[in-house]
């Protein structure tokens, strides 16, 4: 029998009828980071234990940019990858469920009756112990442990994932160490390498006159990735993968005023990639963002950001099969 496609709907009442009665993991989920995989690999393992769907709850847009859209959330994993993300790991569907003011003002109870029940016919839900939902985050652990007996359900809290036993696995932790450059340990804690996808665009062409012609992505409004060289492995649109350097940041040499871009060599490459949305993996930081006095300069710290670049990729290996189909 072949699998069953992976269903990605906004309300649960639009899920197909075969996934109804299934797990639910729940969450905002942003990076599906190891934390979060502990949460998901228990929903999974019961799903497949009792013969369910195993299924996501997640919220569109972020929260946090419904209550302040002033400051843009640096978001780990936009809604595109976090979906593929989840189907990567073995989930028959996601519910993007759309967060809006209103949403939020819902009791409890509603959430609990409108979305669990109504919505999924759920028979068990997992969440993190800290998990609070409905009108003033009125429904917490307790809440929704109670709920479960009323209705019904199984409900399982996971406790929080720490770091080699210290420190909490968390998105808030994960994005301070993108915004410092520290990519490869923010990867440790991720459990692949930091992605992000964007359309490829023409730019003003001036890397292809210095013999380095770069694709250029404009990345999400809050994207705190530290302006910087970066060693990174592009994936097109067929899958197939190129080894690069990349420049993330505003070009201070040529162009200090422009927009932040993501600008990546392709090594041993001379198609054409413009109007392709592709995924690039950042695997390693290599050194920040400078001001040459020469453009000659800069065409010889290139070259040596080549080189560099070239052997950090020459031998890594994935972190995780997530890790493998994103990057390798």
């Amino acid at each position: 029998m072949s699998p069953r496609p992976f269903a990605r709907v906004t309300d649960p009442a639009d899920l197909p009828a075969g996934l109804r009665g299934g797990v639910v993991a729940i969450g905002n989920l942003d990076g599906v980071h190891r934390g979060h995989r502990s949460v998901l690999d228990r929903a999974r393992a019961l799903a497949e234990r009792e013969g369910v769907p195993a299924l996501a709850l997640t919220f569109e847009p972020h929260p946090r940019s419904v209550f302040r859209p002033d400051q843009p959330v640096f978001r780990i994993t936009p809604a595109d990858l976090k979906a593929d993300l989840i189907r990567m790991i073995g989930f028959d569907g996601i519910v993007e469920q759309e967060f809006t003011k209103v949403f939020a003002s819902q009791s409890a109870e509603e959430f609990v009756e409108r979305i669990l029940i109504g919505g999924f016919g759920i028979s068990h839900a997992v969440t993190g112990f800290d998990f609070h939902f409905g009108r003033n985050r009125q429904g917490g652990p307790a809440y929704l442990m109670a709920a479960g007996e009323r209705h019904g359900f199984g409900v399982t809290l996971v406790d929080a994932f720490r770091d080699e036993g210290t420190e909490i696995v968390s998105s808030s932790r994960i994005r301070t160490l993108i915004a410092e450059g520290g990519v490869a340990e923010a990867a440790g804690l991720l459990g692949y390498r930091y992605t992000v996808e964007a359309e490829i665009t023409r730019g003003k062409q001036l890397g292809r006159t210095l013999g380095y012609p770069t694709a250029n992505m404009a990345l999400p409004a809050g994207t705190d990735l530290k302006h910087g060289i970066y060693a990174v492995r592009l994936r097109r649109e067929d899958g197939a993968l190129h080894d690069g350097v990349a420049s993330f940041g505003r070009r201070p040499t040529v162009d200090e005023d422009g927009a932040p871009l993501l600008e990546t060599f392709v090594f041993d490459f001379s198609g054409d990639l413009y109007g392709e949305t592709a995924r690039v993996s950042i695997f390693g930081y290599l050194r920040g963002e400078e001001k040459f006095a020469s453009l000659d300069d800069l065409v010889a710290q290139m070259k040596r950001d080549e080189e560099e670049a070239r052997a950090l990729l020459s031998g890594v290996r994935p972190l995780s099969e997530v890790d493998g189909e994103l990057a390798f």
